[in-house]
């Protein structure tokens, strides 16, 4: 890549500017764990938001949109449902709310919330702490792979090293710089300098999406878009089959990637993307930063604020930055890459079109921005998983009666370890290539069945929730290793079955134990569901216990959610392909749904937190409204 030394100044010194906050913000983090990990219940909300954002703005992501924005078109809107990113939906209307009432510091501790203790309890902590653990060394493995490739695609230095008979690639070599730059603010500040830092990030990388979205619409005009598309690429709707031919275009081997990923027969796609997608959200978010987050906020409406933030800030941007790489690459791109013949390489879409069409200067910028993603996700995952091994294993099991400071000193040390484990993956990466699909596939998997019960079901149980996801993971695995041609998403209802299968089996071999535990879990989360005699209970021994009635609420409020959501994906590319009238239409649904979200479910978040509070702390609600009784 051509890079100025204008350009490696600007990234230079935005490394120098990153150490030098996460340093300067770290002195807040050493009071105890719940500063380190949770920065104390301190940090409001719009910066959690924005930090959330930084951490899910990466490179690889970015790269995949762009491809499939590419590839096709405006139908890729709905790809990303194979997760499905509604998901965040789901946790901003309700279960942002449901999570923050527990007080805990991990997704482990909220298992031992839910469950309480004995057997079962202890198994299905044990588990998800495991799930943690290894699902952020695989991700450190995969960012440590990725940054080292991309730094060597923008950065002109040669920095490959003979160390005795083993060489050090250059690619090696700049993740580990950058690895550890990350690293030691990160463990020096915990989610302090994390959240400062990436805000930081999130602005830098904001600003490059406009400068690059400005760039591209001054550049490229409506015809010569039209003339690199075949017909229907603009089209949002779709039938039973994909019906988009590349075969008259420049890139016909376009044609090739689609019978790849196997999304000819979209209408079957849409469907069991939908399936997948309620099951998945309703299981709530894996035990990672995103989990962290809502953890961290100072109450359960600014968990809630927090998660919508997220979505609010992060689409329109993002979206701007990839459809103004998307059609930079349809029109000036498309001869280089047909020269590529059979071997074209999608994922080059990005850096060829910064390398060509950025200008000095800004390329700079553009380039620290990524690199702020990068730093952003990698953080957060670092920054999220030793609570996983101090407060879950150590505190719980071996040492509870520890000091902060010693807690404290202890996560230093397991951030660093994961870290470290992590980078041994990364440097056999390419001979540990299904054992990464394994723990990015068959962990998450196997997540669903368990973690949605656990929300639901009264009768649920510790055990239930250990051998579901045992389930569900051998299921995984033996899908990844046994039929890895079938795409994922179409046995998703087989391994679900089988996780199901699991759940049920472990929750009827013992009685339900533990049901005080389950009745105080009931009362302070307050879940709608299958709760009938944990309810009848409750409301016996507290007849001022009022049950949740707003399943029908939270319902439509999903769906206005994944509308407003949607449509904020889906404005920018309308936007940059000048299809102003289809651009307008969905500008009205956005604000018809920003107006249903601000009136049904924003204006009630003050009931959840007094729900909470009159819960949470009798004493104090009482006191409240005492004080509000003599004042009127």
């Amino acid at each position: 890549m051509n890079i100025s030394v204008l350009d490696i100044t600007i990234i230079f010194l935005y490394l120098a500017g990153i150490l030098f906050l996460g340093f300067y913000i770290s002195r807040k983090a050493s009071k105890d764990l719940q500063s380190y990990f949770l920065g104390g219940n301190q940090l409001k909300w719009y910066y959690l938001g924005l930090s959330n954002a930084s951490g899910m703005f990466d490179i690889s992501g970015t790269m995949w949109t762009v491809s499939i924005l590419f590839i096709y078109g405006l139908k890729s809107a709905w790809i990303p449902w194979l997760w499905p990113v509604w998901n965040q939906v789901f946790i901003f209307v309700y279960l942002a709310i449901w999570m923050r009432r527990s007080n805990a510091m991990t997704g482990a501790q909220w298992i031992t919330f839910r469950f309480g203790e004995g057997k079962g309890a202890r198994l299905s902590h044990i588990i998800i702490v495991i799930f943690a653990v290894v699902s952020v060394i695989g991700f450190i493995a995969y960012f440590f792979e990725g940054i080292g490739k991309y730094c060597t695609s923008i950065l002109p230095w040669d920095l490959s090293l003979q160390i005795g008979s083993y060489l050090l690639s250059s690619e090696r070599s700049y993740a580990l710089i950058v690895c550890l730059i990350t690293t030691v603010y990160t463990v020096k500040g915990g989610m302090y300098s994390v959240v400062a830092t990436e805000i930081l990030q999130f602005f830098i990388m904001t600003f490059s999406c406009f400068v690059i979205a400005y760039f591209a619409y001054t550049t490229v005009s409506a015809e010569q878009i039209d003339a690199a598309i075949p017909a229907g690429w603009k089209d949002l709707l779709f039938g039973w089959r994909l019906d988009l031919d590349w075969s008259a275009t420049s890139l016909p081997a376009v044609n090739d990637k689609i019978a790849t990923d196997g999304f000819d027969l979209f209408g079957a796609l849409f469907m069991m993307m939908l399936f997948k997608g309620i099951f998945a959200s309703l299981a709530g978010p894996v035990p990672s930063y995103d989990m962290q987050r809502v953890l961290a906020a100072r109450t359960p409406s600014e968990a809630a604020k927090m998660s919508f933030s997220t979505i609010w800030v992060m689409y329109i941007p993002r979206y701007l930055m990839v459809a103004a790489f998307a059609v930079l690459a349809l029109v000036y791109l498309s001869p280089e890459m047909s020269k590529m013949g059979t071997n074209l390489d999608f994922e080059k879409i990005l850096p060829l079109a910064i390398n060509q069409f950025v200008p000095s200067g800004f390329r700079g910028v553009l380039l620290a921005g990524f690199l702020a993603a990068f730093m952003g996700t990698f953080s957060a995952f670092v920054n999220a998983a030793p609570a996983y091994i101090v407060n879950d294993i150590y505190k719980k099991y071996i040492n509870p009666t520890a000091s902060q400071r010693k807690y404290i000193r202890l996560s230093i040390l397991s951030s660093i370890m994961l870290v470290v484990v992590g980078i041994i993956f990364g440097f056999n990466a390419a001979s540990l290539n299904k054992l990464t699909l394994w723990i990015t596939s068959a962990l998450y998997g196997g997540y669903v069945s368990a973690n949605m019960l656990k929300w639901i079901w009264w009768r649920f149980n510790g055990l239930g929730y250990f051998w579901g996801m045992l389930f569900g993971l051998i299921a995984s695995t033996v899908k990844l290793f046994v039929f890895p041609e079938i795409v994922d998403i179409y046995v998703f209802p087989l391994i679900l079955a089988f996780s199901m299968l699991g759940c049920l089996t472990g929750t009827f071999v013992t009685p339900l134990e533990n049901r005080e535990a389950v009745k105080n879990f009931y009362k302070l989360t307050r879940p709608w569901g299958f709760w009938g005699p944990i309810r009848r209970e409750v409301m016996q021994e507290d007849p001022a216990f009022v049950p949740n009635k707003d399943l029908r609420r939270d319902t439509v409020n999903i769906l206005a959610g994944i509308v407003w959501q949607f449509a904020q994906v889906v404005i920018p590319i309308y936007f940059m392909i000048r299809e102003n009238g289809q651009m307008l239409f969905w500008i009205g649904l956005l604000a018809l749904t920003t107006w249903w979200l601000k009136k049904n479910w924003w204006d009630h978040l003050a009931d959840a937190d007094r729900q909470w509070e009159k819960t949470a702390n009798p004493d104090a609600s009482a006191a409240l409204t005492e004080k509000g009784a003599v004042a009127r």
